[in-house]
């Protein structure tokens, strides 16, 4: 067999595996991200008050 082709095997198995190492991390930082961003907005069921200011979004007495 032709060495250049031997070697051309080689480098297209290794550029695959680059591929697949590149998107996964990819999704590793999309992941990050999206839970950022949910922590930020809360979800529907408990809204976040990480950006609301101090004293913003407290338990209020009403019983007086």
């Amino acid at each position: 067999m032709d060495m250049g082709l031997v070697m051309a095997a080689m480098m297209m198995q290794a550029a695959k595996t680059q591929s697949q190492i590149g998107t996964a991390v990819l999704k590793s930082n999309i992941d990050s991200q999206k839970d950022a961003v949910l922590t930020i907005l809360g979800s529907p069921s408990a809204p976040s008050t990480a950006n609301l200011g101090a004293g913003i979004g407290g338990n209020l007495d009403i019983t007086a």
